[in-house]
């Protein structure tokens, strides 16, 4: 089991590459996922891009095979963004393509704002530059206070995905992984996304950044992104309609497509 260790303790990542000897290998692409989910939250995504691109995912610090910090840790976007760099250097990752999700999107987008020379493309799945945007955060407060992570999770699947989405087993898997989540974890990685706004570093994003988004996001209005695209230099958005805040999960193919298409043009 590949392990990264950092002075906060360790982070699991795994290498796929199946890029056939005489296919001209891509740079490879580093996946962040968000709250709630999970490494293997990418495994829809390695059909569109096996056959070109290495890929690396890793589980987010607090969840999964990765340090569960404790009560009194001290969660900051910095160290998110140190903890991705840290997963791409012992990956090997000299320069490669960066995806994000949700809160991944949002250290994506801080990532490529203090190392851009690392990053040769970025793209943003349902994820903002501004925190205080977030809609229904004392909603997951409160579901939390009141139920456990299994009431927050069981509301958070609402939100994620429309009733048609998903196939039960599918769905059934997905919730599983949310239940796992510490809920310490969730509500300090909460807070930290809260916090945050890059809206006046964005214009020195100058890479090319594809930007997919839901239509239905209860969390993050489409107007946030259309912002978002409107403040980066060089940007695509795609809004994917009947979608949610799983896009990434429920939507797995059509945003995998999307991005071997924006790799093969800019990347």
């Amino acid at each position: 089991m590949p392990l990264v260790e950092t002075p906060q303790g360790p982070l699991h990542y795994e290498t796929v590459e199946q890029t056939a000897p005489w296919q001209a290998r891509g740079l490879p692409v580093l996946f962040h996922h968000g709250i709630g989910s999970s490494s293997a939250l990418w495994r829809g995504w390695y059909p569109a891009l096996i056959d070109r691109h290495p890929m690396v995912v890793f589980d987010m610090r607090g969840c999964g095979r990765s340090h569960i910090p404790d009560a009194g840790f001290d969660w900051s976007l910095d160290l998110m963004v140190e903890d991705l760099f840290a997963v791409a250097d012992a990956a090997g990752l000299k320069r490669f393509h960066l995806v994000g999700e949700s809160i991944g999107g949002t250290v994506a987008l801080a990532a490529t704002i203090a190392r851009p020379d690392r990053i040769a493309t970025l793209t943003v799945s349902n994820g903002a530059h501004l925190g205080a945007s977030i809609q229904r955060v004392e909603a997951w407060r409160r579901q939390l206070d009141e139920g456990g992570v299994k009431a927050w999770s069981g509301a958070f699947l609402r939100d994620r995905f429309h009733d048609d989405a998903l196939s039960p087993d599918r769905r059934a898997w997905f919730a599983a992984q949310q239940e796992k989540w510490p809920q310490e974890s969730i509500l300090n990685a909460l807070r930290v996304l809260i916090g945050t706004d890059l809206s006046s570093r964005l214009k020195d994003i100058t890479l090319p950044t594809l930007l997919l988004h839901p239509d239905g996001s209860p969390f993050i209005p489409v107007p946030v992104m259309a912002e978002l695209h409107r403040l980066l230099p060089d940007a695509e958005l795609n809004v994917i309609g009947h979608s949610r805040h799983g896009l990434p999960y429920s939507h797995a193919t059509l945003c995998a497509s999307l991005l071997r298409a924006f790799l093969d043009r800019k990347g």
